[in-house]
């Protein structure tokens, strides 16, 4: 799936019983997105902005996505920067969902 591919994905309901991705799933879908690295377990990026007004028009945009794709991150917030954490807490690890989240948000900053 190439990056536009996974931000023009949907999110799959997961309440558990699949395995999370392997190492080589995780790698070909981390190469289809730009700045994001896999931290303790967690699909994770920064992004810097402007001002306060900037950052929290972003997180709103953001959080209207987790909304409709009913896959939440974990977001941290400050002045002009943010931390999106992206994990699939039912399987205990990294799938598809995190990755379609990740490029519909990298969409996002790029309007």
């Amino acid at each position: 799936m190439t990056v536009c591919d996974l931000a023009k994905g949907k999110c799959k309901p997961c309440e558990g019983g699949v395995p999370p991705l392997t190492e080589p799933g995780i790698q070909a879908n981390l190469t289809q997105l730009k700045g994001w690295q896999v931290v303790k377990g967690e699909l994770a990026k920064s992004y810097s902005f402007k001002n306060y007004y900037e950052t929290m028009a972003f997180v709103n945009a953001a959080a209207w996505i987790s909304h409709r794709e009913d896959h939440h991150p974990d977001i941290e917030v400050g002045y002009n920067q943010c931390r999106v954490r992206y994990i699939t807490h039912a399987i205990g690890g990294l799938s598809e969902n995190d990755f379609i989240c990740a490029a519909k948000i990298d969409a996002l900053f790029d309007l």
